[in-house]
């Protein structure tokens, strides 16, 4: 008796050792694999934004996912089926891949200065959701913005004059006892930078037939987004 129970410990803790190492082994081998074609046909809109709030959530507590990238290098060589589509601002603080702790092969990213989308963008996210598949437009703002600030100066600098000039709309409708409406003012530069992501998106359905039957027909969602700068946290507006 004394011999059992001895040795029942001892093999019920291998038996536990060894289930925590498969599933630890298939978790991160299911983060190792890029998605196919049959992977990203079996996500919604609303299982995309899921992913990329739970990713955000690994982002911010330092938790990410392990990746063998070089592996999803030769599994999209073939192919790619990204889940969603991001409208980034060109600031080098805010990469898209790490903010929402995705790997390669698994969201689309179109960056301009102000998050703006004009005729080349819009076609870009035609072709991303209409015929690449993805499932998820995301606006993305951030908190301390360059351009925003250029544009609430009316900075005048080469073609960086028009490019700010995309941004004129969301300074010139926020409204408010805003003083001075200038980049000076935290406050006014941010209630600009929200206004941007609204009428982005707003700007998006309008100018994209494609992308707003898509849009009304429950194939793909579109939602805003800030990114706050000082913590790696963001908010969403859906």
């Amino acid at each position: 008796m004394t011999l059992k129970t001895t040795k029942l410990p001892a093999v019920a803790l291998a038996v536990a050792l060894m289930c925590i190492w498969a599933f630890s082994a298939v978790h991160a081998n299911a983060a190792a694999v890029a998605l196919t074609q049959e992977s990203q046909a079996a996500i919604t809109p609303a299982k995309a934004l899921e992913m990329l709030k739970q990713g955000n959530g690994r982002f911010v507590s330092g938790k990410l996912e392990k990746r063998d990238l070089l592996a999803q290098v030769k599994q999209t060589s073939k192919g790619q089926f990204p889940f969603a589509a991001i409208v980034n601002c060109l600031d080098s603080r805010i990469p898209p891949e790490l903010v929402f702790d995705q790997g390669i092969g698994d969201i689309f990213v179109a960056a301009v200065a102000g998050n703006f989308v004009n005729d080349d963008i819009l076609g870009s996210l035609e072709f991303a959701t209409k015929l690449a598949g993805s499932k998820l437009i995301v606006v993305m703002g951030h908190t301390d913005c360059g351009a925003v600030k250029g544009a609430c100066d009316q900075a005048q600098l080469g073609l960086l004059t028009a490019t700010l000039a995309n941004i004129n709309p969301a300074v010139n409708a926020v409204r408010g006892d805003y003083k001075p409406r200038t980049s000076k003012n935290d406050t006014f530069v941010q209630a600009v930078t929200k206004m941007n992501v609204d009428l982005t998106m707003q700007k998006l359905r309008d100018r994209s037939v494609v992308l707003r039957e898509m849009i009304d027909q429950g194939k793909i969602g579109l939602v805003g987004a800030m990114y706050d700068v000082s913590t790696g946290k963001v908010t969403f507006y859906e």
